[in-house]
């Protein structure tokens, strides 16, 4: 059995992430991103990444379908406001648990087989989830227009209280509203908790176990070890931090639309998570981060911006400067981005945080 108390090093671990999360409208003041909706993307997005690093990291199955999971958590965070309470406590239990009983129909399923065909079994699953939201069950989802909080909704639970006449229906606990800065200590919180509980997971003996599959599936089952309820609770587990993702979403915006379980936000948390490190505790926060900035400042950069920041240099190479950075900003961060994953994948298998331990690693021999 795991220790009741984690060792002294992820103590550390744990207080410096939390440092890191706490400060980030300190520290990415300079990058241009300290506003609240960004950094709420941040911790949401983090907390999606380190939830699907459970599954591909720990165990090598890659899905290509947990939009489905977070499209699920949105729907779900939805429903809550509307019929229970505008509270996110509740939001936050019924999305991660509804999202948990997708996982155990979907993961029951496509872990039948292993590899590409596992792969391809999550990516039809989440592409029949996002046709059924946006066509068959738009009753439920509302289809394309999107699923909103309405003021005329019942909410069972302020109900009783005597609360339900608010001029706009907005998320809240306690009678605190969940909006600007206030959504990203929410955000932020929930992070510390999804990386904590991420963090004993893989140091558990369960942890171990997921890793042996991942090293060498085949080998235990010789054994007479049945690796399939492990695989089967890793997949759960990674549904569930995709349902809080998704719940999260809707909390900081009270709409869920079908649009979150296309198949271009599963492959996006892939990228995440590889870029990051797979297989690491911090690499898919990391990675997310990185992401989502692009996604959102280097988007914004256009000719203007670029020719502001090289105007120290002489006219004629500004222009030349200007030029050749151009294509990488605005409508073509993709190719930036791009550019990055290549570089990675070929020169560091291990993610960003694999360089960030071999710069480390020369420092040390340096200090020898």
């Amino acid at each position: 059995m795991a220790p009741l108390w984690p060792p002294r090093r992820d103590i550390l671990m744990t207080v410096i992430f939390g440092i890191v999360v706490f400060t980030m409208p300190i520290w990415l003041q300079p990058f241009g991103a300290a506003y609240p909706d960004l950094m709420q993307r941040f911790a949401i997005y983090g907390i999606f990444a380190i939830g699907f690093n459970i599954l591909f990291g720990l165990t090598g199955y890659l899905s290509f379908g947990h939009a489905a999971f977070l499209g699920v958590g949105s729907y779900t965070a939805v429903w809550s406001f509307k019929l229970l309470s505008l509270n996110i406590i509740p939001a936050i239990i019924c999305s991660t648990l509804m999202a948990g009983v997708f996982a155990v129909v979907i993961g029951y399923v496509s872990l039948r087989r292993s590899g590409i065909y596992f792969s391809i079994l999550t990516l039809a699953f989440a592409q029949m989830c996002y046709n059924l939201a946006y066509s068959v069950l738009t009753p439920i989802t509302n289809g394309e227009t999107g699923l909103r909080v309405l003021r005329d909704d019942p909410r069972i639970i302020d109900a009783m209280f005597g609360s339900t006449a608010v001029a706009v229906p907005r998320a809240e606990i306690f009678g605190i509203a969940i909006t600007g800065m206030t959504g990203f200590w929410a955000c932020a919180v929930c992070l510390m908790i999804a990386f904590y509980v991420a963090l004993r997971i893989t140091r558990s003996p369960f942890g171990m176990m997921l890793r042996g599959i991942k090293s060498n599936q085949t080998r235990m089952s010789y054994v007479g070890v049945n690796t399939r309820p492990y695989t089967l609770v890793a997949f759960i587990i990674s549904g569930m931090y995709a349902g809080l993702a998704g719940g999260l979403l809707a909390i900081v915006d009270p709409l869920a639309g079908a649009e979150r379980m296309q198949w271009t936000a599963s492959g996006e948390v892939v990228l995440m998570t590889i870029l990051g490190g797979a297989g690491t505790l911090l690499g898919p926060f990391v990675g997310a981060v990185i992401i989502k900035y692009f996604e959102n400042i280097f988007s914004s950069l256009g000719d203007a911006t670029l020719a502001d920041a090289f105007s120290f240099l002489p006219p004629s190479v500004e222009h030349l400067v200007v030029t050749i950075v151009s294509p990488f900003v605005g409508e073509g961060w993709h190719l930036t981005l791009g550019v990055l994953f290549m570089i990675v994948v070929i020169f560091l298998p291990g993610g960003l945080v694999e360089g960030f331990r071999r710069i480390g690693r020369l420092f040390r021999s340096r200090e020898r």
